[in-house]
């Protein structure tokens, strides 16, 4: 979670690293009420790799913005109030390219619509993408040089700015016994919350080296329940062509 006095200051020193308005219809829901309906939201992309929205301080609902003493010059540090309910994850503008506007922290409010469908996790980039493609091409997966699955029947996963995903079905595993059920789950705005499993090989367990989708997105419907490993971690061959790791934030 971002230190709020920092991100202000570097902001309005630096300014974001990129910066547009948003067609959509942006709604804010805290406390069981809509506190935000704008369509004069803004992306604001505070880091490369995904932005957030800020939305204008007058389209929040009177009253529930309250001051604090946390004032710097060109930015505030507000308590948000509604109804008793509160958060102190708001942070606004004075001055700058983001002047009169509001960032309220994705995950402080309780649900964030884009007109009429609920987004996750944090505003999708709209620079970014995934295509995913059946293909008949044969993949198999080897974990320190046992097979773990192989499957001509295969999703593949295309997603702006990381390296081909493989969606195989869960009976491609030749196994099932080298599979232990992880509890750690992640979220994903393009596919939605992940389930992994360890892999245990020769009494070593490759944590969290397989994922998939019990419920994905609408978008990703096409890769529930299949599986998919860390290219990073595992190694794949594609039609008998073993590729190489990728060097990714997941290495």
């Amino acid at each position: 979670m971002a230190d709020l006095e920092q991100l202000g200051k570097t902001l309005l020193e630096k300014g974001p690293q990129k910066l547009e308005p948003s067609p959509k219809r942006i709604r804010v829901l805290f406390n069981k009420i809509y506190i935000v309906d704008t369509t004069s939201a803004k992306c604001v992309w505070e880091h490369p790799y995904y932005p957030q929205y800020y939305v204008p301080h007058d389209s929040i609902k009177s009253g529930y913005i309250q001051d604090t003493s946390d004032s710097h010059e060109g930015f505030t540090v507000y308590t948000l109030n509604v109804n008793g309910e509160k958060t102190s994850r708001v942070l606004g503008f004075n001055r700058g390219p983001l002047s009169g506007y509001v960032r309220l922290e994705f995950s402080a409010m309780q649900k964030w619509f884009e007109e009429e469908a609920e987004i996750y996790v944090h505003p999708k980039d709209p620079y970014k993408r995934i295509d995913i493609i059946p293909s008949s091409r044969t993949v198999k997966v080897e974990i320190d040089g046992k097979k773990v699955a192989e499957s001509d029947n295969v999703m593949m996963l295309y997603e702006t700015g990381l390296p081909t995903r493989y969606y195989l079905p869960q009976t491609s595993v030749v196994d099932w016994a080298l599979l232990d059920e992880s509890k750690t789950t992640t979220s994903c705005p393009y596919k939605g919350e992940a389930n992994y499993y360890n892999v245990i090989i020769k009494g070593k367990a490759h944590n969290d080296s397989i994922w998939w989708y019990k419920y994905p997105t609408s978008e990703s419907l096409s890769i529930t329940g299949r599986l998919c490993f860390y290219n990073e971690k595992v190694d794949i061959w594609v039609d008998g062509e073993k590729l190489e790791k990728p060097k990714t934030a997941f290495s």
